[in-house]
């Protein structure tokens, strides 16, 4: 049931006063531990600012220490979520986007993004003028960092504690519902990622109004939500509505659910299968495709396993096994949780099935951990995988890319292992340009403790994986923000401010085209990785091999002695082979076949790519840290 905007459940409460652009209305009990206006308010057209007091009495003077709370249901924080909510209608905005049909994931390449820095302004309304590199790139999703209101200017989102407001430094929700339009008009979905595990440190009223969280349970970032509890029915209907408040006002196509692994929750009926249920029953009245994955640490298929097979039936799930894999390949770090993955056939092992550790021992974590996917029945995109994302590059003691410590040829290697698997690829975004900006952890708490506690706690996290805490970057210098901001000079040189090493812009950008790809020349390594990910995403889309989902149609050959893999992949259609050569010498793979990409020719020379063909010859020769994909 919508309630009206301005009732509040607070089932704890005396008595409970809403304040209306600076009157203080009495409010009444209306069952369920909600109160409601004693006699009925309407929002006005051009918004209201109000907050709610609780145990106050309304007939006493206002006093300094009586401070209007933000409405926990708030949908925008004009001064921050120390200040008062503001009304935002959903129903008053004429959206723009009722030709969109949505995009279903199967298939699909998703590029995550932070807003704050995406672009140099770090707002919603900036990031609309990049879309269009991303629809040149050739993505389908755009998957966005948390946006929920958290206090201070800037951080990753993740301490957000008003989950139903937009970041007003990021623009607030009218700029929110502008991105959503336009992506929807250049043929984007929008994947919003969600925070339902744990709330941030500031900020945080919600335990005035109700018991929305659980003082027995604790996860990394404090309390955990309660969702098993008493009054556990209403903090699971916050939840939901929420969930449901992004697909269908914000007309969202999907949302990233968190940690899921740290939602404490007893009932016979998980959160998750709720959620679940509620989502494809409004995918089936909006009619288009929702679309939920969840983060997890737990390598548990019971997660996208069907409601009708006793499984949560969600979409689709992380798997950090693969990123594990691809990063020791082509890195050769081994520390703390890597070190399981040494082997190269710990790659061959998650390429066909799925996960490393299904039931298996994990040293880091001193047992058995996961559970085998059912390799019959579980198509492989419901697996999201990448070779870099928010966490695994900004968890790092420094927020280094790979880009940082590996050669242009590992980094290649990685993009042809994420986007030639047959699951479903994720690009972090810069990834495509091997970008050398790092991306750091920050934070702007204005309290400082608690900026003090972060920074603190930051260099404990480290201790584990063997990282020098001395080159540990405080989270609340501001420079560390701006540090990993996106330099976009650096795959459009010609916006750059820096000298160009070509004649100017028009050699620089200028194009030949090379077996159907367009290729730069003339140009920088950028450029080149930039050109690599575009031709291997436009091969994604030509080729059914690349996204048929059947693990039983994928098979690995691994040589540990000559770090090589060959990687087959088949479909009705036809046949591919993916060879790779991590070794530091020239490979001959006894294949027949025609040569259709060659990472080290698109990243050298433009000429090199065309030297490489070949049609029909014997023993194909791919070059020291190189990889080449070949139809059979």
């Amino acid at each position: 049931m919508t309630r009206p905007i301005f009732d509040v459940w607070a089932p704890k409460a005396n008595n409970v006063v809403l304040q209306l652009d600076g009157d203080r209305l009495p409010m009444r009990e209306d069952g369920g531990g909600w109160w409601t206006p004693a006699t009925p308010v309407a929002p006005g057209p051009e918004g209201n600012d109000y907050g709610f007091l609780i145990d106050v009495d309304p007939k006493e003077p206002p006093s300094a220490e009586a401070k209007p709370l933000p409405d926990p249901r708030s949908r925008r924080q004009p001064d921050g979520v120390h200040g008062l909510s503001r009304t935002d209608d959903p129903l008053a905005h004429e959206w723009t986007d009722t030709a969109w049909t949505g995009r279903q994931l199967p298939g699909a390449v998703i590029y995550e993004m932070h807003v704050g820095t995406f672009t140099p302004q770090g707002t919603l309304d900036s990031a609309i003028d990049r879309l269009d590199h991303l629809v040149g790139l050739g993505v389908d999703a755009v998957e966005i960092l948390p946006v929920n209101a958290f206090n201070g200017t800037h951080n990753w989102g993740y301490d957000g504690v008003l989950w139903y407001a937009v970041q007003e430094t990021y623009g607030g929700p009218e700029a929110y519902r502008r991105f959503v339009e336009a992506c929807h008009e250049r043929g984007l979905a929008v994947i919003q990622d969600v925070v339902y595990n744990h709330l941030g440190p500031s900020g945080n009223y919600l335990p005035n109004f109700g018991p929305y969280l659980h003082e027995g349970h604790a996860n990394t970032w404090g309390s955990s939500v309660n969702l098993d509890g008493e009054y556990s029915d209403e903090v699971r209907r916050y939840i939901i509505d929420n969930v449901l408040m992004w697909l269908r006002d914000f007309h969202v196509d999907g949302l990233r659910l968190d940690a899921v692994h740290a939602l404490v929750d007893h009932r016979a009926v998980h959160l998750l299968e709720e959620i679940a249920e509620e989502v494809d029953a409004l995918s089936a009245h909006v009619g288009r495709p929702l679309t939920l994955i969840a983060e997890s640490d737990l390598n548990d298929p019971r997660l996208i396993r069907s409601r009708e097979a006793h499984g949560f039936g969600l979409t689709a799930q992380w798997s950090d096994d693969f990123h594990h894999a691809v990063h020791v390949a082509v890195s050769g770090e081994t520390t703390g949780y890597y070190e399981d993955f040494e082997p190269l056939s710990a790659l061959g092992t998650v390429l066909e099935q799925g996960f490393f550790h299904a039931r298996s021992l994990s040293t880091f974590r001193g047992r058995a951990h996961g559970r085998p996917i059912d390799l019959e029945r579980t198509p492989a995109w419901k697996l999201v995988v990448f070779n870099q994302d928010h966490d695994q590059i900004g968890n790092r003691a420094t927020g280094d890319r790979l880009a940082e410590t590996v050669d242009r040829g590992g980094l290649a290697i990685a993009a042809v292992l994420t986007l030639t698997a047959p699951f479903t690829p994720m690009l972090f975004m810069g990834e495509e340009w091997a970008a050398s900006t790092p991306w750091q952890f920050f934070t702007s708490h204005p309290e400082p403790e608690l900026g003090k506690a972060t920074a603190e706690g930051r260099i404990a996290e480290f201790e584990k994986m063997g990282w020098d805490p001395d080159v540990v970057p405080d989270p609340q210098d501001p420079e560390t923000f701006s540090r990993s901001k996106l330099d976009w000079g650096e795959p459009y040189p010609s916006e750059s401010s820096l000298p160009l090493d070509a004649d100017g812009p028009d050699e620089v950008g200028a194009l030949a085209h090379v077996d159907g790809h367009a290729m730069r020349h003339n140009d920088t390594d950028h450029t080149r990785m930039l050109e690599l990910y575009r031709s291997l995403l436009a091969l994604r889309k030509q080729r059914p091999e690349l996204t048929d989902p059947r693990l039983g149609r994928v098979s690995v050959d691994v040589d540990e002695a000559a770090r090589t893999l060959v990687i087959h992949r088949g479909s009705e259609t036809g046949e591919l082979t993916i060879v790779v050569n991590l070794g530091e010498e020239r490979a001959t793979f006894d294949l027949s076949g025609s040569m259709l990409l060659a990472t080290d020719a698109i990243l050298s020379d433009a000429d090199a790519f065309g030297a490489s063909e070949s049609s029909g010859s014997v023993g194909i020769t791919v070059g020291p840290r190189a990889a080449a994909i070949v139809a059979r």
